[in-house]
């Protein structure tokens, strides 16, 4: 039976920045996945739409377009917070999944089998709970899994994805891996936590992962699970729990307790953080406790701050004012297609807003808005077609494409977007 699956962006998800500006929530990483990833796996759904309002309406990576019109009944509507543990099976998950028509987790409705059409619009300011949508008759499913109640949750549950991710993707019986100190013959394996390095499957562009001698891999605290077409130069040790996922070029330093997204560069000192994928971080400097989006540059020597000299809680710029994260430990959290100068120095709980450069000398304030450039606040705006310039130049030489629906989309987050309040 086909299934089409739409993910809603809640009001709660909706303050998500600085991310909710440039993407639907799903498309956030949680541990290993992204959230959209982890769905997709239990439901294997025919099509994926989301619902998040009209700021993504040119949104269309990995065929997932927005929601217009009539929704059929039959279909899954997910709220997009909801983080679904993975399973070690995937094919009886999905069988149980099939019969189900609405899903709990944590006590709270994550899911819901629609009984009749509704409309789009419905869902348009995020204010719409699915309790309130006709569900059809059937079963109800118990998750096992998290929610992001906020967006620093995606920093805070890290080390509990991390651990439970890997745990289950090594139990899956079609996953080849190599495991152990026996098949790693150049690296030094410590710990009794498993050390899993993907084979290649079939039609895999990213081919083996490269370990070069004097590599540790270091599983005394947690798991470690390495995807193909990984390289991990001479002279990198990495911590577990610690995914490093397809392409990743790992060229020396401290890694660990991090989830490393496909085709990054990483070099230094990085802690307990999430990279979305496509980013780089190629040279020395501690970056700890922050969220990456993709697409983003960090300058050498560019710091982030986690620990206050107080060790008090971290409080955190967000749309409806700074709050407190009640975190001892947060970093940065960087936009998407965010620049850093060399030698930038960021402070504990800085948010930076999608497509800012900032550099200089000077250590730029708790948030920088969206397209800010230069070197101190009160910070210019980046033209909108400089901007896109220079996307399009760094996706290339990562042999992608900025699409004309993509242009389309990114000059529409620039002109609708948010603006610090003094």
């Amino acid at each position: 039976m086909s299934t089409a699956v739409v993910f809603y962006d809640d009001r709660r998800a909706r303050n998500f920045e600085p991310f909710a500006s440039t993407q639907p929530i799903c498309e956030m990483v949680a541990g290993v996945k992204k959230i959209r990833e982890r769905w997709e796996e239990m439901l294997q759904p025919s099509r994926v739409q989301f619902a998040a309002g009209s700021r993504h309406d040119y949104f269309d990576e990995a065929n997932v377009l927005a929601a217009q019109g009539a929704i059929p009944r039959g279909t899954i509507v997910v709220n997009s917070r909801a983080i679904p543990a993975l399973a070690s099976d995937i094919v009886r998950s999905a069988r149980q999944a099939a019969a189900c028509t609405m899903w709990h987790c944590g006590g709270q409705l994550a899911a819901v089998r629609l009984g009749a059409p509704v409309d789009a619009r419905v869902f348009a300011d995020g204010t719409l709970t699915l309790d309130e949508l006709n569900a059809a008759t059937g079963s109800i499913g118990e998750l096992n899994g998290w929610w992001a109640e906020e967006v620093w949750d995606f920093v805070r549950l890290l080390p509990e994805l991390l651990v439970s991710d890997i745990g289950k993707i090594v139990q899956r019986p079609a996953v080849a891996v190599s495991i152990g100190k026996s098949t790693q013959p150049l690296a030094s394996v410590l710990g009794d936590h498993p050390v899993a390095i993907l084979e290649p499957g079939e039609g895999e562009v990213h081919g083996k992962t490269r370990i070069e001698p004097h590599v540790i891999l270091d599983a005394s605290a947690g798991p470690i699970l390495i995807q193909p077409g990984a390289h991990l130069h001479a002279f990198t040790r990495v911590n577990g729990p610690c995914y490093i996922g397809r392409g990743v070029n790992v060229m020396g330093g401290d890694i660990g307790g991090s989830s490393i997204g496909d085709v990054c560069k990483v070099r230094g000192e990085l802690s307990s953080t999430v990279l979305a994928g496509y980013s780089n971080k190629g040279h020395d400097g501690f970056v700890g406790h922050s969220y990456i989006g993709r697409w983003v540059n960090l300058g050498a020597g560019t710091i982030t701050s986690n620990l206050k000299n107080t060790y008090g809680t971290v409080s955190l710029w967000t749309p409806t004012g700074v709050r407190d994260t009640g975190m001892q430990f947060l970093g940065t959290l960087f936009g998407d297609h965010v620049k850093t100068g060399i030698g930038l120095r960021l402070t504990t709980g800085t948010v930076l807003g999608a497509g800012a450069n900032v550099y200089g000398s000077s250590m730029p304030p708790k948030v920088v808005a969206p397209f800010s450039w230069g070197d101190t606040a009160p910070y210019s705006l980046y033209e909108s077609n400089k901007f896109l310039e220079a996307a399009a130049r760094m996706m290339s030489r990562r042999d992608v494409e900025l699409t004309d629906r993509a242009r389309r989309h990114l000059a529409a987050v620039h002109a609708g977007r948010w603006t610090v309040r003094t």
